[in-house]
């Protein structure tokens, strides 16, 4: 089946692409990526912390307090 369009007729509008995201949407992705930052910090300090040679678990239960 053949179509023919004899005039077309196109509304274009320009935004700011910084306008394009809701406030809630960008406080989601901030929580996500802090806790991301997070959750990478905590596991940077547990591989620390199994990377040590201490004298047992009463040592480092003395340095935490």
């Amino acid at each position: 089946m053949e179509v023919q369009i004899n005039e077309l007729v196109s509304t274009v509008r320009a935004v700011d692409g910084d306008s394009l995201l809701a406030p809630q949407t960008m406080e989601k992705i901030a929580r996500v990526v802090l806790q991301a930052v997070h959750d990478q910090a905590a596991h940077e300090k547990r591989v620390r912390a199994e990377r040590r040679v201490t004298s047992g678990v009463s040592h480092e239960q003395e340095e935490q307090d």
